[in-house]
């Protein structure tokens, strides 16, 4: 039999763990955290560098006690959780009303259940060798950065000593220092774009701090040696991206660490019938966090890839909030999203790539909304300018920009319907 559950969180890292905690605050206490891993935390239990917190707690910690104050916080709620738990199957009702939720783990075997809300919550992963299409043999030696890390971290295993990193993204900028501090010799980062794809901050402390050099508009363009990587060929690129001849230069290696990219775990999300974005691999969702299903609310980096995880934690609070409300709303859900309400569609364009979220609905909205993006390339002395249906709401000067650092806006519902609920709100980037 089918057992029921108002709120199924699906994955328990800092987005999972927040999202739930909120819920529970905000009066829903039938919630159930579903987590594929052995512990709760998620990617955070092996980033054991200090950075987190800051923006939550007003300190600094490391991952593993960011993730902790969180787990405390679940369990003196008495939030039920499941670990080595996967999900295997999510799909709506025949009456669309009722989110079904197959799950599978060790003990109980299969579950299913019948939850009114459900709460995406399940990260991103790498972008591993397959999808880069580098020329060469396979051989050992080649790690997805945060597989080093975890290997380094967690099981105190060095993956190499000669290292060559391809991806300037934070996990790549910390691994070239945390690899430095254990004995290796990481040679250089190489990096496809003309500009970094990490915080400025690590670039400074892990790369300028340890004398590492960032190699940009580079890439690798083969792969050496057979049974154990023996080397890699860089090569400058144009740009269009393309590998400039007569620019390859050997570097002998024994360890290439890739750094190239995050990708939102949407396959449940698709198989559920959610409208996911081009751009973010993540879903659509309105200023609720819900998708372009009722009931289903999406955060963290299965929505968008973050670069802190106390953005990640605000954004899943107010998930949480929202499935709640959502819950306890007596129509069965005034956050939805296929209602009669009026809609103002999210247009980004001048140099943004994407907005979070990008479906307004005035007559759900709070007093003030964050809206938070990214940017497509390095820009200096510039205006972020906000417009409603071409009337002029905001303008916020930025020094630089860059699309490694991820920006925010906060909107005022009242200047956003002051002549009227418009039919588009736009953000661009203006020169001065």
């Amino acid at each position: 039999m089918n057992k029921h559950v108002k709120i199924l969180i699906i994955g328990g890292g800092p987005a999972g763990l927040a999202a739930a905690v909120s819920a529970h605050k905000a009066g829903v206490e039938d919630i159930l955290i579903v987590e594929r891993d052995v512990r709760l935390g998620g990617i955070l239990n092996q980033c054991i560098h200090n950075g987190f917190g800051l923006h939550t707690f007003k300190e600094e910690l490391t991952g593993p006690e960011y993730a902790d104050r969180f787990i405390k916080q679940v369990e003196e709620l008495k939030i039920p959780y499941r670990l080595a738990t996967i999900v295997t199957d999510l799909k709506l009702s025949d009456d669309g009303k009722t989110k079904i939720v197959t799950t599978m783990d060790e003990e109980g075997g299969l579950n299913i259940y019948d939850a009114d809300a459900v709460v995406l919550a399940m990260g991103c992963r790498e972008r591993a060798r397959g999808a880069l299409n580098i020329p060469g043999e396979r051989p050992a030696g080649i790690y997805t950065a945060g597989t080093a890390q975890y290997f380094v971290n967690l099981e105190g295993r060095m993956p190499g000593r000669e290292v060559v990193i391809l991806g300037s993204g934070d996990i790549g900028l910390i691994m070239a220092r945390r690899m430095t501090l254990e004995g290796a010799h990481v040679k250089l980062v190489a990096e496809l774009q003309p500009y970094s794809g990490g915080l400025k901050r690590n670039i400074v402390q892990c790369l300028d701090d340890y004398g590492i050099p960032l190699m940009l508009s580079h890439t690798v363009v083969k792969i050496h040696g057979k049974k154990r990587l023996t080397g890699v060929t860089i090569a400058e690129v144009d740009d269009r991206l393309s590998p400039i001849p007569g620019s390859e230069q050997f570097y002998e290696c024994d360890t290439l660490l890739l750094s190239c990219g995050l990708l939102p775990e949407n396959e449940l999300s698709g198989q559920l019938g959610v409208d996911l974005s081009p751009v973010t691999s993540g879903a659509v969702v309105n200023e609720s966090l819900e998708t372009s299903i009722p009931g289903v609310f999406s955060c963290g980096n299965v929505l968008h890839v973050h670069d802190l995880v106390d953005y990640v934690s605000e954004e899943a609070s107010a998930a949480g909030a929202h499935a709640a409300e959502y819950i306890k709303s007596a129509s069965g859900g005034k956050a939805g999203s296929d209602g009669d309400e009026t809609k103002v569609k999210v247009v980004t364009d001048g140099g943004v790539r994407y907005s979070v979220p990008s479906i307004l609905r005035p007559d759900h909205m709070a007093d003030l909304t964050t809206i938070r993006f990214r940017v497509g390339s390095v820009f200096k002395d510039v205006d972020v300018v906000t417009y409603a249906d071409g009337k002029e709401l905001a303008r916020l000067h930025k020094r630089v920009m860059a699309p490694g650092e991820m920006e925010q806006l906060i909107l005022r519902k009242a200047d956003l319907i002051a002549d009227g609920i418009p039919a588009e709100y736009r953000i661009t980037i203006e020169s001065k």
